[in-house]
């Protein structure tokens, strides 16, 4: 499996997203057939909505384009591990596969925090690989942050 191709486009995404004063979190999700159906950065604070995660974007920029709720068989890349909200988004969509780069100790909801997936509650739990291109979305997020504080 490869990872790295859509992996750099969550990247860019992220960088973009930095480069717009947002956190920088990039994502990107791919159809059954390879095909990337949807990308996007954090847009918080632009639209002013929190659920305006990359994630959640991209979810909805795939779900409108499918005509449906639902995204069976596609793939979420995302440069950070989810947060709560964005796993039950991820869950509720039916995704197959759930590829991140940077764990996030604070506000995950993977393999932190809520741990979405693995309640009993989740309707849906798609395969989750980690720590892929993990240090380059440790650097982003590193970099954003420290300057951000001067």
């Amino acid at each position: 499996m490869r990872f790295a191709p859509h992996m750099d486009t969550a990247l860019d995404e992220a960088r973009a997203a930095a480069a717009r004063g947002e956190v920088p979190v990039g994502a990107v999700l791919v159809a059954p057939d390879g095909q990337v159906v949807a990308r996007a950065g954090n847009r918080t604070r632009e639209l002013s909505d929190p659920s305006a995660h990359a994630e959640m974007l991209a979810i909805r920029q795939a779900c409108a384009a499918a005509g449906s709720e639902r995204l069976p068989g596609h793939v979420l890349y995302v440069t950070l591990e989810p947060c709560a909200m964005c796993a039950a988004a991820i869950a509720a969509a039916r995704i197959a596969r759930v590829v991140y780069g940077a764990s996030d100790p604070k506000s995950g909801g993977v393999a932190h925090g809520a741990r979405v997936f693995s309640h009993s509650q989740a309707h849906h739990a798609p395969e989750v690989i980690d720590g892929i291109a993990a240090s380059e979305a440790e650097a982003l997020l590193r970099d954003f942050f420290r300057d951000r504080r001067g």
